[in-house]
């Protein structure tokens, strides 16, 4: 990585782990086989991906039946998504404003495809979802219900009770999907005693390659797939296999779930001592969604009181060789503001930016950035 270039954008992407690539390496190489194919070639590409997913399972504490390897959160979320109108009979959809837009554009498709009818929950003032909302419009739904909720935020970090959640669910009999894509890799899971349908992943969150994810179905409910063709995954994805993102993905989460004591500590600490120094050094500057509550220990999104300086920001921090975002990165190009921010804090005289970390960065990073944002703000 260019050495001066300081990145905080880690909720975008990731740096690939040299220890992943180097799994993947022989995958990219001699271990050439279609994991379809009979002879032995094939066979040790086909163990590869079982291996992966049994360890994928193992860390997830769920069943490697229960685990589908996918393209990302992207597809995770649609398949997910799909299946449970088309194929588990759900003719309303609860959602919040504040979704990825994986799951909020999903949702607006079905809507105007008049497959389900969409509500929104009701979000509290500091951007968590109203719990009790979603106890409301579930005890009024007369038609069976998907509720779509993310299980951390990507833009301001927020966090949803996932049990609490999913347990309001349970009570309703409605299908739970969450989009863990921010937290799968970040923090423990114990799939096998959590109350929700779906979950999805992306290795790219966390260390891995791009373009491969994850899609956790329960054994309890059974989907058609979204894609059609050589019955890969189970018959659930069709398609070849990704192999040297599968292996990827397995050796990321592996080393994820092993860093997690130690740099899960040490990003917080981070995220903490920029809160502070962007406090005592840039007035006016607040912090948007529950900040140190229930939160990404990874993510600090940052408002500045919004001048013909700051209007120019994130360019200017550009320039200076410095990654951050405005909204989600996946809005990139035509930069329509952030609909997340809109949601929570709608202050058209504020400029809100998103700094994210991983276990890269350090404390000097900070300290070089804040010393640019005096001179930017």
């Amino acid at each position: 990585m260019n050495s001066s270039r300081i990145y905080f954008d880690n909720a975008a992407t990731t740096a690939l782990d040299p220890l992943v690539l180097e799994a993947m390496m022989p995958y990219l190489t001699d271990k050439f086989g279609n994991p379809s194919s009979i002879y032995s070639y094939g066979r040790e590409t086909r163990l590869a991906v079982e291996q992966a997913r049994k360890s994928t399972a193992k860390i997830l504490n769920a069943h490697p039946a229960e685990i589908f390897f996918t393209s990302g959160g992207t597809e995770s979320s649609n398949t997910a998504i799909l299946a449970a109108v088309r194929d588990l009979g759900c003719r309303h959809i609860i959602t919040s404003p504040v979704e990825h837009h994986a799951v909020l554009h999903t949702v607006e498709y079905i809507d105007t495809l008049d497959m389900a009818k969409v509500s929104y929950v009701k979000l509290l003032p500091d951007g968590h979802v109203d719990l009790e909302d979603l106890d409301r419009l579930l005890a009024a739904s007369a038609e069976k219900t998907l509720v779509s909720l993310m299980h951390a935020n990507n833009e301001i970090g927020n966090m949803l009770d996932i049990h609490a959640a999913g347990n309001i669910c349970k009570k309703y009999s409605a299908i739970f999907h969450s989009d863990t894509v921010q937290t799968v890799g970040h923090f423990p899971f114990d799939l096998r005693n959590t109350p929700v349908h779906f979950v999805t992943g992306a290795a790219h969150k966390f260390h891995g390659p791009k373009g491969v994810g994850l899609l956790y179905i329960n054994e309890n409910i059974k989907i058609r797939p979204l894609l059609h063709g050589g019955g890969q995954e189970r018959n659930m994805r069709a398609g070849t296999e990704n192999i040297y993102g599968v292996a990827g993905f397995a050796k990321a989460l592996e080393l994820a779930t092993a860093g997690y004591e130690t740099d899960s500590v040490k990003i917080a600490a981070l995220k903490k001592y920029m809160h502070d120094e962007l406090k005592k050094h840039i007035s006016g500057v607040s912090f948007n969604g529950d900040v140190f509550g229930s939160s990404l220990y990874t993510v600090l999104n940052v408002s500045f009181p919004k001048t013909e300086k700051t209007e120019m920001l994130l360019f200017n921090l550009d320039i200076n060789n410095i990654c951050a975002s405005g909204g989600s990165a996946c809005t990139s190009g035509a930069d329509a503001g952030s609909h997340v921010i809109r949601a929570i804090n709608n202050n058209p005289n504020q400029v809100a930016v998103r700094f994210s970390f991983s276990k890269h960065n350090t404390i000097d990073e900070i300290n070089t950035v804040v010393q640019q944002l005096k001179t930017l703000v």
